[in-house]
């Protein structure tokens, strides 16, 4: 077996290995991967080692577009429908069977079509949920592997599933009717609760406020399929122009010619600790060689507890925080 590393030359690096004679059997011990769910966290892609050649010779022009690191799956995802092919596509979501929408729902959504959970390009279909629940990662159509530690699944109850019926594509709609999106090429299938709350959270014990208040209520069904979302998601809550996409974050990072970007996630307001937390990075990543470090100071926003402080006054103290700074 050949593992592949890789390395910032243009030439792979084999590592070689094989097993060693048993003492019991005299044979060779080997390793059978058995594939599940049709994924296979050992079978990896086997390159036949060559004649080392000689170095090649580079140009020191510069390849690196930018200075962040690459989306997981290569291009960053973004399901929003373009402005001028909104119009026929809302009037072919109200034709379809439609799937309501919670306020979680829509919350999800708004991750997937900014390209938060690249390469995902909609909610989970069977495979997808099933390598996520089970290996905590997605294996992609040319063999590479990204981290996928968090299934992303729509639920439905069995009236909403007789409703759809044969129909391949529906429409998503908000809370308050609102079409949001299209969910295409649907696949649905069976919602093991208990299953997804063991492997999720590792006990099934209650008193998860999420497995509590989301997925128990939630329906038998899971409806997967590529969604191709009608509008830019908005919470019209005053805090809408906080919530930078993936790609303008990407954007505004090169703006101000950021050769590192180090994230701190919060769901309290900054304080002493957080603060020295954030200067000591800073401080270690000039040290590092890094001339201009910028600071991706993310607060969550959606599920948080009961008792969190509010988003908007977080919001209000962060933005106090970061004018002192």
């Amino acid at each position: 077996m050949s593992l592949t590393i890789k390395s910032h030359f243009a030439y792979p690096t084999y590592l070689s290995f094989t097993t060693k004679p048993s003492r019991f059997t005299g044979y060779n011990t080997k390793i059978r991967p058995n594939s599940i769910y049709h994924f296979n966290p050992l079978k990896l892609t086997y390159y036949q080692p060559k004649k080392m050649q000689a170095p090649v010779q580079y140009s020191p022009a510069p390849v690196i577009k930018s200075s962040l690191i690459e989306p997981d799956g290569g291009a960053l995802v973004d399901l929003v429908v373009p402005e001028g092919e909104r119009g026929a596509k809302t009037i072919e979501a109200e034709s379809l069977p439609k799937v309501r929408l919670t306020k979680i729902d829509v919350e999800w959504v708004h991750v997937i079509s900014e390209g938060w959970a690249n390469p995902l390009k909609g909610f989970m279909r069977e495979d997808e949920y099933l390598q996520s629940l089970h290996f905590n990662s997605l294996r992609l159509k040319d063999g590479s592997i990204v981290n996928m530690s968090l299934p992303i699944v729509l639920a439905i109850d069995d009236e909403t599933k007789e409703r759809i019926g044969s129909s391949s594509h529906v429409g998503l709609a908000g809370p308050d009717g609102d079409l949001i999106a299209i969910l295409r090429s649907i696949e649905i299938y069976k919602h093991n609760k208990e299953e997804r709350i063991a492997r999720t959270w590792g006990t099934t014990a209650p008193g998860l406020p999420y497995v509590e208040e989301v997925i128990i209520p939630a329906g038998n069904c899971l409806i997967g399929g590529d969604l191709e979302v009608l509008k830019p998601v908005k919470y019209n809550d005053g805090l809408d122009h906080y919530r930078l996409s993936p790609k303008q974050l990407r954007k505004e990072f090169d703006r101000r010619n950021a050769d590192a970007v180090f994230a701190f996630q919060l769901r309290n307001p900054v304080h002493n600790g957080h603060a020295l937390l954030m200067n000591d990075t800073r401080r270690r990543l000039l040290e590092m060689g890094f001339k201009n470090p910028i600071l991706l100071l993310h607060p969550l926003g959606g599920f948080t507890k009961a008792d969190d402080v509010p988003l908007d006054v977080r919001m209000e103290q962060h933005s106090k925080w970061i004018a002192f700074k």
